[in-house]
């Protein structure tokens, strides 16, 4: 989906277009009973990507393309603000975190073709070559954490506000 923009209800291509000030994300909805906000951060700085790059992840570049996490509480606001603050005093990476951290405002889910994209089309060469190697270092770093049988999405496909997230 989309946020962290100035549009409503973005279109895919105006989001490409770098004018609508949306970052392409992906909503992560979790069981704090059984997963830790810091083990949902883990994952996404050891496994997503690379939280380095300013406005570019793997082949892609542009503003949609940057480092953000949207947060839905106070609380995860402060404890990813903190988390970053760690990994960069520990020198995980060898430059220093661009992740922008910010409340949420709105989530937009993208357009139907977009969602289990990669769960539907895992022989496509960008899913092979980008993102099945993440699929693979998830499998090796969380292998509890690794579900084969993943919940699609597709079926729930309305804007969130951040308190509704």
């Amino acid at each position: 989906g989309y946020a962290g923009g100035r549009r409503p209800n973005p279109t895919y291509q105006q989001v490409c277009t770098g004018v609508s000030g949306h970052a392409e994300v992906v909503q992560v909805t979790y069981d704090p009973n059984q997963v830790s906000f810091g083990t949902v951060l883990r994952v996404f700085f050891s496994v997503a990507h690379d939280p380095t790059q300013l406005n570019r992840q793997g082949p892609d570049s542009g503003t949609q393309y940057r480092s953000a996490i949207f947060t839905t509480s106070d609380d995860q606001l402060n404890v990813a603000r903190v988390y970053v603050e760690q990994l960069d005093r520990s020198k995980c990476f060898r430059r220093p975190i661009v992740t922008q951290i910010e409340p949420l405002d709105v989530f937009y889910p993208a357009e139907k073709y977009h969602q289990d994209y990669a769960t539907l089309n895992p022989d496509n060469p960008y899913i092979v070559y980008n993102d099945l190697p993440k699929v693979v270092q998830l499998k090796a770093l969380y292998p509890g954490l690794f579900n084969a049988d993943p919940a699609l999405v597709g079926v729930s496909l309305k804007p969130l506000k951040g308190d509704e997230a």
